[in-house]
């Protein structure tokens, strides 16, 4: 891959870059995915089976999405808050700028050598050390590359939590970012034992009742534009307590929004005690809803992308649905 201002080595010369230090913390994103831990953990493995010292780090305190609590090693991770341990070196996985890291961003200031490998594209750099393929359809797939290049034959445990990096980031394979490499990827590591039953039961089938019923107060909340090509909905703190639903209860909503039939962009917002989460997913090539997300303060991919509204859920709806409308002007 050519260098660009968010590249400024190769996976091959990071790896060597790795094998110089032996004590190392790695940090994702605050509200973390599927990407960000299964790619943390993976590389987590990898570098304690060479013999390094490890701490996987939790951007905040705040509960892992249950869908995800499978991942081996996850039970072993640790609030950046509660971490008052050296460091000589931080990873930072999946995370595109300090502010999107939360409690780990202290860490990372108080380490000697800092690297980043992601698929995000930002503006520019945060690490001596940086590898961030925009192209590539997650993290999870650049580490399973790094982990060869480190030299390391891939564990089950390895291969698990890279498979449900790129399952997740894909969307179970079936997003616009699904290239023939990905499931050349994923072949390989099903070969090395990642179970890609065992991933789809856990992510995807696993939902729990108050989810269900979230979902039904969601539906009721759709608002559709009138030639069909956006969807929007939301679920207020009151549906929460009503349903005795928690946050990750609401992840999957947004996967039956962009389900519509002639939907090309759809958007979840999720009301919290002093601000407004939305999620925003494109369907095709035609619209980009990072471009979006960013007008708001977020961020994100062609085809997904997130960002939080400082404001009311009313004003959340009405300042979306604008917004919406002025993205789909391109293709109408």
């Amino acid at each position: 891959m050519a260098a660009t201002p968010q590249t400024n080595t190769t996976l091959s010369a990071m790896a060597d870059e790795i094998k110089k230090y032996d004590n190392f913390a790695i940090c994702g994103h605050v509200n973390p995915d599927g990407d960000c831990l299964g790619s943390q953990l993976a590389l987590a493995f990898a570098l304690k089976s060479i013999g390094k010292r490890v701490t996987c780090l939790l951007a905040s305190s705040n509960p892992i999405e249950a869908g995800l609590g499978f991942l081996p090693g996850i039970q072993e991770m640790v609030p950046g808050s509660q971490f008052e341990g050296d460091v000589r070196a931080f990873i930072a996985c999946d995370v595109p700028i300090p502010e999107r890291m939360g409690e780990g961003a202290r860490v990372q200031e108080r380490a000697k050598v800092k690297f980043t490998i992601d698929h995000h594209a930002v503006p520019q750099s945060m690490s001596d050390f940086n590898y961030v393929d925009p192209d590539s359809p997650a993290t999870g797939m650049l580490i399973w590359q790094l982990i060869k290049e480190l030299g390391v034959e891939p564990t089950p445990e390895m291969a698990m939590c890279c498979y449900a990096a790129l399952m997740t980031d894909t969307g179970r394979f079936q997003y616009q970012n699904t290239t023939a490499d990905a499931f050349i990827a994923a072949g390989e590591m099903v070969a090395a034992g990642a179970d890609p039953s065992l991933a789809a039961r856990e992510v995807y089938q696993s939902r729990t009742s108050a989810s269900i019923q979230l979902e039904r107060i969601m539906l009721e909340n759709m608002t559709v534009s009138s030639d069909g090509l956006w969807a929007l909905s939301y679920v207020s703190l009151a549906d929460f307590e009503r349903t005795g639903a928690v946050k990750a209860d609401a992840e999957p909503l947004i996967d039956t929004l962009r389900s519509l039939k002639g939907v090309k962009v759809a958007c979840m917002l999720r009301e919290q005690s002093e601000c407004v989460r939305g999620s925003l997913r494109a369907k095709g090539d035609d619209l980009d809803v990072a471009e979006l997300a960013r007008s708001i303060g977020g961020g994100g991919h062609k085809a997904a992308a997130g960002f939080t509204f400082e404001g009311t859920l009313s004003d959340a709806r009405c300042e979306l649905s604008t917004r919406l409308d002025a993205l789909c002007e391109a293709i109408r």
